[in-house]
C-alpha cells in the first residue's frame, strides 16, 4: 500500500494506491490521524484502489481521529469499491449515508418536489 497525502489550506487529500483490507487499514488510519487539526475537508482518492472490503467501510465512515467535525468525501471509486458502498447503503442507509461521502448523492428518504 502506498499512501500520498496532499494538504491545501483546510483541505487534505489522501490517495490510497492498493487494496484496502484489514492489513492496510492501520496505515490509512494513521495517515488520517496525522493530519493537522485545522483540516476541515478530507477527500479519499481511491483511483488506485481496485478492491476494498469491510475495512474500507470503517475507514470511510469513521470520523478522523484529530477532527471529528472534518467532512469526509471520496473520489475515484472503481467498480468493486463502489459496489461495496452501494450494498452497504442498501443494507443500512442510516449508517452508510452516501450523501455525506458522495456529495452528488441525495440523502436517504429524499423525494423530489412534484410539479
Amino acid at each position: 500500500m502506498n499512501i500520498t497525502t496532499t494538504i491545501d489550506g483546510t483541505s487534505a487529500t489522501i490517495a490510497a494506491h492498493g487494496d484496502i483490507d484489514f492489513d492496510t487499514l492501520p496505515p490509512l488510519r494513521a495517515a488520517a490521524a496525522a493530519l493537522p487539526p485545522h483540516i476541515r475537508d478530507l477527500q479519499w482518492d481511491l483511483t488506485g484502489t481496485a478492491f476494498m472490503d469491510v475495512a474500507g467501510l470503517h475507514l470511510l465512515f469513521r470520523a478522523t481521529a484529530n477532527s471529528p467535525d472534518c467532512r469526509t468525501t471520496v473520489t475515484g471509486l472503481r467498480p468493486q469499491p463502489l459496489w461495496l458502498l452501494l450494498r452497504a447503503a442498501d443494507a443500512d442507509p442510516a449508517t452508510f449515508d452516501l450523501s455525506r461521502l458522495l456529495p452528488d448523492v441525495p440523502p436517504p428518504g429524499f423525494r423530489p418536489a412534484t410539479a
